[in-house]
């Protein structure tokens, strides 16, 4: 069983930076999949980016640039961040961090992940 807790959010002015921790207990020894959601107001969830077992990570074309995911290993699990730069009002929403153990099938390509965060709010002022 893998336990997600998402932290970090708040409300933030346009062009400040934000970083969103994704703490992960259980599985500590498993291969991996993790990755950040994003669901905006009125808007579906999207994937923002995909971090593999082992630790790449690729970034939805909204995110290249301003976005960077970080993954380390801690006694307890592991840890997920998001830094988010130059924040823009589009980039508000609620940021969800999802996980998946790899037992050879590969990450997901979708939100078919199996454990999920409750998500942090990210808001932005302008």
């Amino acid at each position: 069983q893998v336990q997600l807790v998402e932290s970090g959010g708040g409300s933030v002015q346009a062009g400040g930076s934000l970083r969103l921790s994704c703490a992960a207990s259980g599985g500590t020894y498993l291969p991996m999949c993790m990755a950040w959601f994003r669901r905006a107001p009125g808007k579906e969830r999207e994937v923002v980016a995909r971090s593999d077992t082992e630790g790449r990570t690729t970034y939805a074309e909204s995110a290249k640039g301003r976005f960077t995911v970080s993954r380390s290993n801690t006694k307890n699990g592991r840890t997920l961040s998001l830094q988010i730069n130059a924040l823009q009002p589009g980039d508000a929403g609620i940021y969800s961090c999802a996980a998946q153990i790899n037992y050879g099938a590969g990450c997901p390509i979708d939100d078919r992940y199996s454990y999920w965060g409750q998500g942090t709010q990210v808001t932005v002022t302008s």
